[in-house]
């Protein structure tokens, strides 16, 4: 019988406020029904939305209260789902609202052609003609930039109406992780039943038991292998709609397509990916000194989550974490910090892990709602680091949506893993000033170490296999999966060097819920980088510093994403950031192996 309790078990004060986006499932029904008039008057503005500037102002109008309310409508039933993912009514709420921002996403699939059938000069005169277009420029902009890789209308709407599809592989890969697996107990060194989940793995692999992380290690990753096949096929037809989806808009490659979103240039990912490479002797002595630390001859690979400290690490209850980041975040000022703690009083964070809810943690919400946190909080030092991680997106989507017209509302996941982690950051930093208990300053350090590890290193790894596997798709070379075994057993040799490799470690690919959203995880690594360096600044330089990094949350998407960095004072075209951040970390390293 399963240790997590029901969701019906948990106070309310511990459970997000979906209340406040729609009180009820009517009204829910409501606001579709709504999105689905909006639909029809978008779609009257189809062939003649550049006609004059007034007419353009119209739709783009229409469009954002489309668009507004169709993320409101699949933030709230998405949400409702991950409460529990096994509960058939949200599920069917969920599976309306993407037929519903696919349909949606049809509809409004005319405007970015229709746009660009104008050059510089037109929208220019258009702006003149009517000042309300003037907020409109940067968004301009960035659809004129896309025209080589637009295609016509028909075919714009046809893409559109794939979306449903072509997210199919992530769908069908989210529930057989988190609804249809079970994974096994294990007996625990005091001769209890312990239940593995998703979120629990990590915690259970850091027990001081060895013999203990190698029973869950082993049982945790038999349970996937009896999926392999499923696995296999949700990730290879993932990688597949990738590679035909970039063809179809002309790129080169998929992960061309990706990064041109954004406007960020390849270079900058194979930038992290080289430098990180030139500095694998500093992960290398990072897993040496876990060897040390646990006496072992070999370091295997249900060690790595191992703490450098051996003792049992002191718990962290919900309250104290809350009160530990909020006091963190003071250099970034009062009104920062009182936000946040505001927020955290206001129910944005859905905290403990209960029966079928979603794994892992996430910011939701919409312009129009309240940050909305999703958690599995374990009572650790992990778990608080995550909060405070999490509550780094929040802050940053209330700055964007108070400062910013909806057009800019949103911010790309390069910039947005930048304001997660200067939270954490600083978070370190105020532990480490102000915390006496010398245990708690050991598991401090430590998880600090082990954020560097997990995020510069591990999601660069990461990022290599996205791209290698594209790479093998783009050449036809089947993706099955003993050949993503072999990929991900090379590049965890690499990684992992004085770590002796075994076969289950090869099928770790198949936890990996990231890779359904490709060429994604590399800006958790370009991210810590520039957080690191922002931070740096901030504590060296006070309020100007602040003041830059406010400015930089507020403005949403207003820029693209290097430009804002630039601005807040980190210049992630270069190695630079990341050569910095290697280097923290390679004297935080040095400052344990004193200890040790």
């Amino acid at each position: 019988m399963s240790s997590v309790p029901a969701r019906s078990d948990i106070d309310e004060a511990y459970k997000w406020d979906l209340d406040s986006l729609y009180a009820t499932d009517e009204d829910w029904e409501a606001a579709y029904e709504e999105a689905e008039e909006l639909i029809e008057d978008l779609s009257a503005y189809e062939g003649r939305a550049t006609e004059d500037a007034a007419t353009l102002l119209e739709t783009l109008e229409t469009y954002e209260d489309l668009m507004r309310t169709v993320s409101n409508v699949a933030a709230y039933a998405r949400m409702r789902r991950d409460e529990d993912t096994t509960d058939d009514t949200y599920q069917a709420l969920t599976a309306r609202s993407q037929s519903l921002s696919s349909e949606a996403s049809s509809a409004a699939s005319f405007l970015d052609p229709e746009l660009q059938d104008l050059d510089y000069d037109d929208i220019e005169a258009m702006v003149d003609e009517e000042p309300a277009l003037e907020p409109y420029e940067h968004y301009f902009d960035d659809v004129l930039r896309m025209k080589d890789h637009t295609r016509s209308a028909e075919v714009e709407n046809l893409l559109a109406e794939l979306g449903e599809v072509t997210g199919a592989p992530g769908e069908v890969y989210n529930m057989l992780a988190n609804a249809d697996m079970t994974f096994p107990t294990v007996e625990d060194p005091d001769g209890d039943q312990q239940p593995i989940t998703l979120n629990n793995f990590t915690t259970l692999q850091k027990h001081p038991d060895r013999d203990f992380r190698q029973r869950v290690y082993e049982a945790f990753y038999d349970e996937w292998e009896t999926v392999r096949n499923a696995v296999g096929t949700a990730y290879k037809n993932a990688v597949k709609t990738d590679v035909k989806m970039a063809n179809a808009r002309d790129y080169d490659t998929a992960r061309e397509a990706a990064l041109d979103g954004p406007n960020v240039p390849v270079e900058v990912y194979d930038t992290l990916v080289d430098t990180v490479h030139d500095n694998l002797d500093t992960l290398h002595r990072h897993a040496d000194l876990k060897r040390q630390s646990i006496g072992a001859d070999e370091l295997r690979m249900w060690d790595l989550y191992t703490p450098l400290v051996q003792e049992e690490s002191p718990e962290i209850e919900y309250e104290q974490a809350c009160e530990y980041v909020t006091e963190a975040v003071a250099p970034l000022g009062d009104d920062y910090q009182s936000r946040l703690a505001d927020g955290l009083d206001s129910r944005w964070v859905d905290v403990y892990e209960t029966e079928h809810k979603q794994s892992g943690a996430y910011s939701g919400g919409t312009y129009d709602s309240q940050p909305f946190i999703l958690m599995n909080y374990q009572d650790d030092v992990e778990s608080m680091y995550t909060l405070a991680h999490e509550l780094g997106h929040s802050m940053h989507s209330e700055y964007t949506s108070e400062e910013q017209p909806y057009v800019y509302s949103g911010y790309e996941i390069f910039v947005a893993e930048v304001a997660s982690t200067v939270n954490e950051t600083l978070l370190t930093h105020h532990l480490l000033d102000t915390v006496e208990d010398e245990r708690l300053r050991r598991h401090i350090l430590n998880e600090y170490l082990e954020r560097f590890r997990s995020t510069l290193y591990r999601q660069t790894m990461f990022a290599e296999f996205e791209h290698r596997t594209h790479e093998m798709s783009e050449a036809g070379e089947p993706l099955t999966p003993d050949r993503l075994d072999d990929l991900y057993r090379d590049l965890k040799g690499d990684y992992y060097e004085p770590a002796v490799l075994d076969d289950r470690i090869a099928r770790e690919w198949m936890r990996i819920p990231h890779f359904y959203r490709a060429f994604y995880v590399y800006q958790y690594a370009t991210g810590i980088s520039a957080a690191v360096a922002l931070v740096d600044g901030i504590l060296d330089d006070g309020e100007p510093a602040a003041q830059r990094y406010i400015d930089f949350l507020r403005s949403g998407s207003r820029q693209y994403p290097l430009e804002l960095l630039r601005d807040a004072g980190v210049d992630m075209a270069s190695p630079d950031p990341v050569e910095s951040a290697l280097s923290t970390y390679s004297d935080y390293l040095d400052e344990f192996a004193e200890l040790l």
